[in-house]
């Protein structure tokens, strides 16, 4: 008896397994990008599969040798409008969309004619990549968003319990082996799949339609105008191992753009963590503030020193020296391709993750004893606008991408600075851009000497910074990234060494931090900019 149960039971089980398969008899193909269409057609065509194609995908798949029938020998009705309408109708949705096991839906789709679709195959227009053209025309722009694509799209991914809908070359190899292992057949958790990543797709193509548009219809002069809603659409990078913390889980996502530490490659090293990005983000950030050769080197996401040079080899000796101990373990941006000098250096001192616009043959020879240490390449990214979440909702703002040159000074003092002081000063005020407030920056000759972050306040950044300097204090400048609110700050770094400030200004009591700085024999330059950074 417990024999027949359990050969009743397989039988029920593998009935439920065929049902969950279904066979691909019939897939419409209409792609723009024709990367591994041939072969995927192909291997279609091995299983029985009919094709049905439309334009130029039915004329790459001829060309290749395979039997396409044409969208308009399956509809009645020859594609019109320059292409606007060809797989818009009830021959094509209607074999879509109608459910096997429905006897309604069968008898209807009977009476008029329309035979099943069981797989489409489809990737839209690149309307992204139209719209990003310098110089695109309006109409372009217009052309290039699709219909006929994110409908065909929908009606199989709502009807995935009987289509497949196909939307990345990507899944192609998977399903190839899947089709040959199943007899022709897919199973329903592929099909599942399938259809949330094509969900995914076209909500990302809608969001990035309405983007486009709200910011060709915005004033070009007003920059305050910000999306209204907001629509993000990244897709998944890759899980992370965990995140700040083991026990916090989380993820990469890209904007596609293919920049940034977000699009960097991975040469060598053990898997990128959530810190990793974070500090990498900050260290290539940083770096890339120069035009001549700089290293920055960071430790949660603070610059334990920062330089530049003749070339990467001093720049990188310069920064290391500010902080060697707190250097320990960080993480390196440089802004040119390491060579086999600067990697001998730099493989001296224990680092976790390495970004550069590139390596050297010589440097990745040099750092391949490393197993572990990850090195990057980073392509330059157009940061325009910055976003943080709070409890609720999130916050949007402009990057801060603002920079002041020699021309933007104000010197307020009865002592202007010297040409040394002024190159020194243009160089702290860099960096301070990019330590946590508060921030005071000590700086002589392209090298960080003292970094104060993150303090309550602006006295205890100047005490700090000054404290963790191992090298001379004296004859430095100091940066401030907001104003002195008294003369204290001020009095701090000059007893600490410093000859010139750079600071904002803007505080009710600049007068008296002025007369302070007259009194004290310094000069002082305001920038009328500031750089919080929170």
């Amino acid at each position: 008896m417990q024999a027949q149960q359990d050969a009743k039971a397989q039988a029920e089980l593998k009935a439920g397994q065929d049902e969950a398969r279904k066979r691909v008899r019939r897939a419409l193909l209409s792609v723009t990008d024709k990367t591994g269409l041939v072969e995927f057609a192909r291997a279609l065509a091995s299983h029985g599969v009919e094709l049905v194609s439309t334009g130029g995908t039915a004329r790459a798949l001829r060309d290749a040798g395979l039997a396409v029938q044409d969208i308009s020998e399956l509809t009645g009705f020859p594609e019109m409008l320059d292409g606007r309408v060809k797989t818009l109708h009830p021959k094509v949705h209607g074999g879509i969309l109608h459910i096997r096991d429905n006897a309604t839906h069968r008898a209807a789709v009977a009476e008029h004619g329309i035979v099943p679709i069981d797989m489409v195959v489809v990737n839209l227009y690149a309307f992204e990549k139209t719209a990003s053209k310098p110089g695109v025309a309006f109409h372009e722009i217009i052309e290039n968003i699709d219909i006929g694509g994110p409908s065909m799209v929908r009606s199989a991914a709502k009807n995935f319990e009987d289509v497949a809908i196909v939307t990345a070359a990507s899944d192609y190899p998977a399903l190839i082996e899947e089709l040959a292992t199943n007899n022709g057949a897919l199973s329903r958790e592929t099909r599942w799949r399938l259809a949330r990543h094509a969900f995914a797709l076209t909500a990302a193509y809608d969001s990035a339609i309405a983007k486009t548009l709200a910011e060709l219809a915005a004033p070009a002069a007003d920059k305050t105008v910000f999306p209204d809603p907001l629509r993000i659409s990244y897709p998944l990078v890759s899980p992370l191992r965990y995140g700040e913390n083991p026990h916090q889980a989380a993820a990469l996502y890209s904007d596609g753009s293919g920049t940034g530490v977000a699009g960097a490659k991975q040469l060598q090293g053990k898997e990128l963590s959530y810190n990793n990005l974070v500090d990498l983000d900050a260290c290539w950030d940083l770096a890339q503030e120069f035009t001549e050769p700089a290293v920055a080197i960071i430790k949660h996401t603070n610059p334990c020193g920062a330089a530049t040079g003749a070339n990467l080899h001093e720049a990188y000796t310069k920064a290391l020296a500010t902080d060697p101990v707190s250097a320990f373990g960080g993480v390196i941006g440089v802004n040119r391709e390491i060579d086999e000098a600067a990697a001998e250096e730099i493989a001296k001192l224990f680092v976790e993750a390495i970004a550069a616009p590139g390596f050297s043959a010589g440097a990745l020879a040099r750092f391949g004893a490393k197993k572990n240490l990850r090195l990057v390449v980073v392509q330059q990214a157009a940061r325009t606008r910055v976003f943080k979440q709070v409890s609720g909702g999130l916050l949007l703002q402009d990057a801060d991408t603002g920079s002041v040159s020699a021309n933007d000074l104000r010197s307020v003092t009865k002592r202007p600075p010297t040409a040394d002081e002024v190159t020194n000063l243009l160089f702290a005020w860099k960096v301070a851009k990019h330590v946590k407030s508060n921030a005071i920056v000590y700086a002589r000759g392209g090298q960080t000497i003292g970094i104060g972050a993150g303090q309550m306040s602006r006295v205890d950044a100047a005490r700090f910074g000054a404290m963790k300097a191992v090298l001379p204090l004296a004859g430095t400048v100091a940066a401030s990234d907001a104003f002195f609110p008294f003369p204290d700050g001020l009095e701090t770094v000059v007893e600490a060494g410093a000859t010139a400030v750079i600071q904002p200004g803007g505080s009710v009591r600049d007068d008296a931090v002025i007369e302070a700085a007259d009194r004290l024999g310094v000069a002082m330059v305001f920038t009328g900019m500031r750089h919080f950074r929170h």
